[in-house]
């Protein structure tokens, strides 16, 4: 085929590779053992052509996705392209290499057309135990050799048969095997999936088309991002926030990003930051990568499917050895300073375009997880969730209430349903706070309260970075309280903390007050019925209305 292939035939093969994406996505989430994956969507999925460039990419957890392409470069560089053969599935953990910690393991394999290789496909989704010095989360480790057994890319499939002995390798390195072989065998079958679909495109379309089709996409994509960045205001902006520790001391560590707009490129630069530190919040360099990817698409183009030409406008800079560039042997298992790090690199470019921007969400992820012995089954259990937040005002509307942050994209809460049946926590209540939003002309969206009791022996671990330091407001509104965690309330135990593991007993309580977002304009601006209607659904108390927002009859 010559000359640049027409815009129809272009779209209609995406789509059919989009589909190809979504079918390994349904695949994955039918075939998976742990909760984590099927109703939290805790994975990514990627395709890509021959020349390591993504081409398309199905729903999941928008770090995942863009963490695949750098984990997908370094897997294939260490095996070697040469190496591999029809069949091959390759496991990647090896956290400076897979962008992510130890338990977000990363499967990819070849894809050939007879003998010529024509792609790769990519499935990232978290594994509940795979080794660590603790069971289901490591909060406090000092370094990588204590976070999992590690992978750095090695073979379980070799040309379609299984490795025995890697297989069992992983088995007997695990707390849960059951859980974590079938997942692993959930990845697989999402690759097999892409790949049957894969060449299916391939030969309807012929190679020479589809080879032209994702030529255009990709050129398409970074055109559109390269367009869109001209039209935003150009200039730099910088922005300091804080993590409330490293899991290790109570000292917070401070994190800056400088984003720069210009010439058609964004950039991001996070000199300022903390040096690594001892504890599990340094972030793999692919990890960093992946939230400016988030920042940059959700700017430029964010209803328009990503492809490798969406992020070649991107820069990344963040010095070897610093929080945002870890190397080994780092610790870097507790990756919530991602998620922060998304509400900086916003606080920063609000500077410059607060019309555009909401304001900060409840600014981190409240994280928790039960790991205990099921009385049922005898079998050790561990069962996270990650809660939802109130998100941050805009200039023209109120922000959402108690959502999955911003930076989840369309991960999902685990449902109490789940979490009652598969561990020893019962939820006594879970309700949307009333004035936990920013109050502002348009207000913050709320969080929520969770109180549970525990009904049999385990441990409770509180993952979350954010507790301190408030999510920030715009233009005048009001900053909400920041999340709090609230071990053994009401007793002389009592005490809040942050990312804690706590020995918890039957009859034992915590409590969860997640963050909403923070307001947008003088809360004094705010329609007096918008206030009234606030009061009636319980976001706004009416001490509140009077106090905060002026409007009496409330």
């Amino acid at each position: 085929m010559t000359g640049r292939l027409d815009g129809a035939t272009a779209e209609v093969v995406r789509s059919y590779l989009l589909a190809a994406a979504e079918e390994m996505r349904a695949t994955l989430i039918r075939t998976s053992f742990n909760p984590v994956i099927y109703e939290v969507h805790d994975f990514g999925l990627s395709m890509y052509d021959a020349d390591l460039r993504l081409i398309a990419e199905a729903t999941g957890l928008t770090f995942f996705l863009g963490a695949n392409d750098f984990s997908l470069r370094k897997g294939v560089e260490y095996v070697g392209k040469e190496n591999l053969r029809p069949g091959d599935v390759v496991l990647l953990n090896y956290p400076y290499w897979n962008a992510a910690h130890a338990y977000d393991a990363t499967l990819f394999s070849p894809v050939f057309d007879g003998e010529d290789l024509v792609g790769f496909l990519c499935v990232r989704a978290h594994w509940m135990d795979l080794g660590a010095k603790d069971p289901g989360y490591v909060l406090d480790s000092t370094d990588m050799h204590q976070e999992g057994l590690i992978f750095p890319g090695t073979r379980v499939f070799t040309a379609g048969v299984p490795n025995k002995e890697i297989i069992e390798l992983i088995r007997f390195n695990s707390r849960m095997p059951d859980l974590v072989i079938g997942d692993l065998n959930a990845q697989v079958a999402a690759l097999r999936t892409g790949e049957r679909r894969f060449l299916e495109i391939l030969a309807k379309f012929g190679r020479p088309t589809v080879e032209a089709a994702v030529e255009r996409m990709i050129e398409d994509g970074e055109e559109r991002t390269r367009a869109a960045l001209a039209a935003l205001p150009q200039g730099t902006w910088t922005a300091v926030d804080w993590l409330d520790d490293d899991g290790i001391t109570d000292e917070p560590v401070r994190m800056q990003a400088t984003v720069t707009i210009e010439d058609g490129t964004f950039t991001v630069d996070f000199a300022g930051s903390s040096p690594a530190v001892t504890g599990p919040i340094n972030m793999p360099f692919g990890a960093t990568e992946a939230i400016c990817k988030v920042i940059l698409k959700s700017l430029t183009s964010p209803d328009e499917p990503s492809n490798h030409g969406t992020t070649v406008p991107l820069r990344v800079r963040a010095e070897p050895g610093t929080l945002f560039h870890a190397v080994y042997p780092q610790p870097t298992f507790t990756l919530w300073t991602g998620i922060v790090a998304v509400e900086l690199i916003l606080k920063a470019l609000a500077q410059g375009m607060p019309d555009r921007l909401p304001a900060s969400s409840g600014g981190d992820v409240p994280g928790f997880m039960m790991v205990g012995t099921h009385p049922d089954t005898g079998q050790m259990f561990a069962v996270s969730n990650n809660d939802v937040v109130g998100w941050g005002a805009t200039a023209a509307h109120d922000g959402m209430n108690a959502a999955t942050h911003v930076s989840g994209s369309a991960g999902r809460t685990t449902p109490i349903e789940v979490m009652e049946a598969r561990t020893g926590m019962f939820f006594e209540r879970v309700e949307m706070r009333a004035d936990s939003g920013g109050a502002g002309r348009h207000r913050g969206g709320v969080g929520v309260r969770r109180d549970i009791r525990f009904v049999t022996p385990g441990e409770f671990l509180s993952v979350i970075k954010k507790t301190k330091a408030r999510p920030w407001a715009l233009a005048g509104g009001h900053e909400p309280e920041p999340n709090q965690v609230i071990v053994f309330p009401g007793t002389e135990r009592e005490r809040r903390v942050s990312t804690k593991r706590t020995r918890v007993e039957p009859g034992d309580r915590v409590t969860l007050l997640t963050a909403g977002g923070g307001g947008h304009g003088d809360p004094r601006e705010r329609d007096p019925e918008a206030v009234r209607e606030d009061v009636a659904e319980g976001y706004v108390s009416r001490e509140a209305a009077r106090e905060v927002y002026g409007v009496e009859d409330a």
